[in-house]
């Protein structure tokens, strides 16, 4: 029987709401910027990257480990 990690679970789904709420949050910051389509290519890399990592760790906690 395997016990969830919920911490691990609530940290990755959280993180994964961040991410996104980053990247809109930055979608309204576009207009301003003086090259728009550059700082979005950024901003979308790196709340890939923070989204991925969210998404792993709810899935981590989801499974979690032997209980022994």
């Amino acid at each position: 029987m395997r016990r969830r990690n919920w911490r691990v679970v609530f940290t990755g789904a959280l993180l994964v709401v961040l991410a996104a709420g980053f990247f809109a949050f930055m979608l309204t910051m576009a207009p301003k910027s003086n090259d728009p389509a550059a700082m979005m290519q950024t901003v979308g890399q790196v709340s890939g990257v923070a989204g991925a990592i969210g998404l792993v760790m709810f899935v981590f906690g989801l499974i979690g480990k032997r209980s022994g």
